[in-house]
């Protein structure tokens, strides 16, 4: 017979959210820091867009290199979160059915910092792997605007906290069914990266297309991106771009946490 084990009241009292997400977001640290390798590992599919399929779209457009570069490079740091972030909640997923998941779950912690703590511990692995394509860029006429780039990577921040949280979300709904974890994301995520204009511009695409693009949070979250490392900080499309990022981090973490609270 299985015995399932909550925290009591009293624990749930005792807790501190805020030290108990600090505690939970460098415990999920360690593991990045201690193996690096993993971020530049996880970068094959970035890297592989941005060498093929660049230069298929610079012959394509006719445009010089820089100018190409700078329309798609910020297409491919928002699709390193999308990919990435979009499938941590594997990571969870393998916890609960090794078992360790339901270990932490009668620590002496507050089940939202569970959840909030890993979606933050994203920002980490957003920030560096955005740098290091933007370096990898920049020798091949990609021009980096500061301010725009640190708000770009805030931004990213933001969008990945929020897609995070969704896919931890999605795997505590799932449990141990990986193959329905791995049905639905996989069935979002390549329609959210294709009616974003992420590879390819909509502008020529059908009328439906085009109007299903604007009400796709991870469209607005590119042209954001397009417009801020072009150094247009007040462009309306950076409005809409944070307001996307925002409504998905904010819909991620409630439905995240509450999720985890309803977890046994």
């Amino acid at each position: 017979m299985t015995t399932q084990i909550r925290t009591s009241p009293d624990t749930a009292v005792r807790a501190n959210p805020a030290r108990d997400t600090w505690n939970v977001l460098t415990r999920e640290l360690k593991p990045v820091v201690r193996d690096p390798f993993t971020l530049i590992f996880s970068l094959v599919q970035p890297l592989v867009f941005l060498g093929l399929f660049a230069p298929l779209l610079i012959g394509s457009s006719g445009q010089p290199v820089g100018e190409t570069l700078q329309w798609f490079v910020p297409g491919v740091l928002v699709m390193i979160v999308l990919f990435g972030t979009g499938a941590t909640g594997s990571n969870l997923q393998y916890e609960m059915m090794t078992g360790s998941h339901e270990r932490t779950l009668v620590a002496p912690l507050s089940r939202s910092s569970l959840l909030v703590g890993r979606a933050l511990k994203e920002i980490a692995p957003i920030v560096v792997q955005a740098l290091i394509i933007v370096l990898i860029a920049w020798p091949f006429g990609f021009t980096i605007n500061l301010p725009g780039l640190v708000i770009g990577l805030a931004l990213l921040a933001v969008f990945g906290v929020g897609l995070g949280a969704l896919s931890y979300t999605l795997a505590l709904k799932t449990k141990d069914r990986e193959w329905l974890f791995w049905g639905v994301q996989q069935t979002l995520i390549f329609p959210l990266l294709i009616l974003s204009g992420m590879l390819l511009p909509l502008d020529e695409g059908p009328v439906w297309m085009r109007a299903v693009s604007t009400v796709n949070p991870v469209n607005w979250v590119v042209q954001a991106e397009r417009a801020l490392f072009a150094g247009e900080l007040g462009d309306i499309t950076v409005l809409w771009g944070w307001v996307a990022a925002l409504v998905l981090a904010a819909l991620g973490l409630w439905a995240g946490v509450r999720a985890i609270r309803n977890s046994s």
